[in-house]
């Protein structure tokens, strides 16, 4: 029969090794002559950290930890639960998800009972408790950072500019969370990931200092600070990076992970010297939004069938094209998230990996070893791939081995530089690869754009002028004229006028007919007057579709695609 009783926690250290049975012992000799628990006692004395003491026990009870030297805070969460309560209780709140009704909390004593009852009657059950398990000690510090100072952008730079904060202490010197730019560069982060930012920008001018976020697409300048604050700002993000903080004349490249709301968020950070100092760019990398369900990809049906039916076939390559931060990557990743199973096995090579994906043998392009795409697909082919995505076609070695993989019975997806479907393939062979290896390997070729949708809230409706219709395609002679949307600007898009954004896709399925204008090396003209006639639908008119529909506009939809050769 099988022992149910519960392992004491100095049996379960001493089991895992993480102390010794000498030093239970002492531990428990000290506990008779103080009122702190064992595990605090342990810590106390220097034979283990509230963090290993803490993995132990999830590892023995399935609970969740959390780091919490690890995590950007939220404003608005801290003022659910008051700092003497938290302090009582030892509880940190961290996230809320308003769609579950779920408030998120790291605790050191997850069977407290008690502590999580008075917990739901101070939130008067307006939300469930996650829990997660924190050091005690940790969450202890965590309280005084959080609730010791102002955490919103506005609170310290309104602290520094009264006087209140010295800007000009070395960050090193004070208790690092007084410092009132490590702070800022906190809450800026946390500012960006709760607005969507997909990138940050750190830009040392002349006479200032500006910070941008990039926003569906569109760079937006949120802060203009004081040169003063370029210098430490610059430092502590070195530091959170991993760069060296003495070298400023040469281009570096670092990483941060934090978790923020619940979810880890990474973050790909390249500084570069500039005239007036070094320039940050910070890219948020959040699993949340860079993995999407195929199916929330927010393609139309028509291209989400044709999309699945290539998916299909068992070997050849699929193409994604489009410029940069048009969204292929997140195509891509979804592609592979979807064909992820235990039955194949699949092998990415990225520049760099910038998604963890479960189930997927995932590498990263290595220059220091020589490892580059070509010779990383050559590695892969001996791993027995059954699916390969290679992260980008930029050199003619690489498109020729992707091919040859192509060709000996795998499915290989990679993206490529080109404005349109069919504009690949010259690019291919501009790439020296011959007509004759691309038949019959390339299934298809996607290409992509992403435009910005319409606030729904605020959007404006109106007739479109005589020069709209016609680049419309619609017929100024008809009996029913439909209406259109302008952007406009409320407080729910911050008075932008759109809101969140959606792909525009042209697919082209690569036929025998097609493959033997390719060998021909017929003309773009002559291979998309072909794919027309099979029911090709070129971007411009997925595009013009979206328009009608009402979900954006034409202005936005002329921002990315050229609509021009429509009014000749």
């Amino acid at each position: 029969m099988a022992d149910n009783k519960p392992v004491r926690l100095g049996d379960l250290l001493v089991e895992t090794g993480i102390i010794t049975q000498d030093q239970l012992v002492i531990a428990l000799k000290e506990q008779k002559n103080s009122d702190l628990p064992l595990g605090k006692l342990i810590v106390k004395l220097g034979f283990a950290t509230d963090k290993v003491i803490n993995d132990a026990i999830s590892k023995s009870t399935g609970q969740e930890t959390i780091d919490l030297s690890k995590i950007v805070p939220d404003d608005e969460v801290q003022q659910l639960i008051p700092k003497d309560l938290a302090r009582r209780y030892k509880i940190l709140p961290l996230s809320i998800d308003e769609a579950n009704a779920s408030l998120t909390i790291a605790m050191s004593d997850t069977y407290n009972v008690q502590a999580l009852d008075r917990i739901k009657i101070y939130l008067k059950g307006k939300y469930d408790l996650n829990v997660l398990l924190a050091g005690e000690s940790e969450i202890e510090d965590a309280i005084d950072h959080f609730y010791g100072y102002t955490l919103s952008v506005d609170a310290i730079v309104q602290e520094i500019e009264t006087g209140k904060a010295d800007l000009n202490t070395d960050i090193g010197e004070a208790t690092e969370y007084s410092h009132p730019l490590v702070r800022l560069v906190d809450a800026l982060l946390a500012d960006a990931v709760k607005r969507g930012a997909s990138d940050i920008h750190f830009e040392p001018e002349e006479g200032f200092y500006r910070i941008r976020y990039r926003i569906d697409g569109v760079l937006r300048q949120i802060r203009a600070l004081h040169s003063n604050y370029s210098a430490g700002i610059t430092v502590r993000l070195k530091v959170l990076s991993g760069m060296n903080i003495a070298e400023n004349r040469a281009p570096q490249d670092g990483r941060i992970s934090l978790t923020y709301s619940g979810r880890q968020i990474d973050f790909r950070v390249a500084s570069q010297p500039t005239m007036h100092g070094e320039d940050i760019v910070l890219r948020v990398l959040d699993r949340k939004k860079g993995i999407v369900p195929l199916e929330k990809l927010g393609l139309h049906h028509d291209a989400l069938s044709e999309l699945k039916l290539m998916m299909s076939r068992p070997e050849g390559i699929i193409l994604v094209t489009g410029p940069t931060g048009s969204g292929k990557t997140t195509t891509l990743y979804s592609i592979i998230n979807y064909l992820a199973s235990e039955s194949v096995n699949i092998m990415t090579l990225e520049d760099p990996v910038e998604y963890p994906l479960a189930m997927i043998r995932q590498s990263s392009v290595n220059e220091a070893v020589k490892l580059d795409f070509a010779s990383g697909i050559r590695s892969m082919m001996r791993q027995d791939p059954d699916i390969i995505l290679v992260g980008e076609v930029r050199d003619a070695d690489t498109a020729e081995m992707a091919l040859r993989a192509a060709m000996t019975g795998h499915q290989v997806y990679s993206t490529l530089h080109t404005n349109s479907a069919v504009g690949a393939i010259p690019r291919l062979i501009d790439l020296e690869v011959p007509p004759s290896i691309m038949v019959g390997n390339i299934i298809g070729i996607v290409a992509q754009r992403l435009v910005r949708l319409l606030c729904p809230h605020c959007k404006e409706e109106y007739e479109p002028s005589e020069i709209e219709m016609i680049l419309l395609s619609i017929d100024e002679d008809a009996e029913d004229i439909p209406n259109i949307y302008r952007a406009t600007g409320c407080e729910k898009c911050e008075y932008i006028g759109y809101k969140g954004r959606i792909s525009l896709l042209e697919i082209l399925r690569v036929d025998e007919d097609i493959d033997e204008l390719i060998v021909k090396r017929a003309s773009n003209r002559e291979i998309t007057n072909m794919a027309l006639e099979k029911g090709f639908i070129p971007i411009a008119d997925d595009g013009i579709r979206r328009i009608i529909e009402g979900v954006t506009s034409l202005d936005e939809v002329s921002r990315v695609i050229d609509l021009t050769s429509r009014l000749k």
